[in-house]
């Protein structure tokens, strides 16, 4: 069997997108897991798929390197936004991706024709433990959380996907790997959870490195750093309605939180290239 593909980035957040107007994928999770593994295949931090939608321009479904299905990631929908615009499919100004957090809406950036970024109204962010979820019965914010003994100071919200916030001195140097899959599998966490690992330089400019679940560390994470932001307003550390920096391994993103906790992320979408992957057909 045979699939063409696009790797696309955003911020470093690579993922290997399958224009399914085109194709058809019957087992998304297990070709995630085969052309995810960077040296040994495609290598992405997943698989997404850019399907028709009855009630926005286009549908998404993002697959981490691990098969399991995530509900949103803002990078992916950022490229998910520039293959549309570019292919055609929604030329426009302003193009609508439905997800499993809900209909997203995107701002597109296009020079000479082709587009580059976007803004993406991420929604409201939420604090309530039940959505998130947390095992609490009360928003924890800027609350002490014991993870394999040691004791962190953290601000858990939603932006469509479970987030938690660990402010450190020096991010650079943080042990992300070994203190991030130890957050990742807590039973605090009931469906998991993707953790930001935040240093603060000044109000209007962060330092973040992020363990996604299902993938691991990765070089940028645009739910991720629109949770960072929102965390940070709330704890008084960023304005509202002011973009924010967050520099990442990957690349930097902008970040504006609203006082109603509505968030915008803009960001840059570029192709790498497209290819071919062959494969097995598990059906047979």
């Amino acid at each position: 069997m045979k699939v063409s593909f696009t790797k696309m980035q955003g911020a470093a957040n690579d993922y290997i997108y399958v224009d399914c107007f085109k194709e058809t994928i019957d087992d998304p999770s297990s070709l995630a897991v085969a052309m995810s593994p960077r040296h040994f295949s495609v290598g992405a931090d997943g698989l997404v798929l850019i399907m028709p939608s009855s009630v926005a321009d286009a549908r998404m479904r993002m697959f981490n390197a691990d098969g399991s299905e995530g509900k949103m990631c803002g990078n992916a929908i950022r490229c998910v936004g520039k293959y549309v615009y570019d292919a055609g499919y929604a030329k426009k100004e302003v193009v609508t991706v439905e997800t499993l957090s809900g209909i997203k809406t995107l701002k597109m950036k296009v020079e000479d024709g082709v587009a580059v970024g976007a803004t993406v109204d991420m929604g409201i962010v939420t604090t309530d433990p039940k959505v998130i979820p947390i095992s609490s019965e009360e928003p924890y914010v800027d609350k002490s959380l014991v993870i394999d003994g040691k004791d962190y100071k953290v601000t858990c919200v939603s932006v469509g996907n479970p987030h938690v916030v660990v402010y450190v001195d020096n991010v650079d140097d943080f042990d992300v790997f070994g203190v991030g899959s130890k957050f990742e599998k807590d039973a605090f966490f009931p469906e998991s959870v993707n953790t930001e690992f935040v240093e603060v330089v000044d109000s209007t400019h962060l330092k973040m490195r992020v363990w996604e679940r299902g993938s691991g560390e990765t070089y940028a994470c645009g739910t991720g750093a629109s949770a960072t932001v929102a965390a940070s307003c709330l704890n008084g550390l960023c304005p509202y309605d002011v973009p924010v920096e967050v520099k990442l391994l990957g690349g930097n993103l902008y970040i504006e939180v609203k006082k109603d906790l509505r968030v915008f992320m803009t960001g840059a979408a570029k192709k790498v290239y497209d290819g071919v992957y062959e494969y097995e057909d598990q059906g047979k």
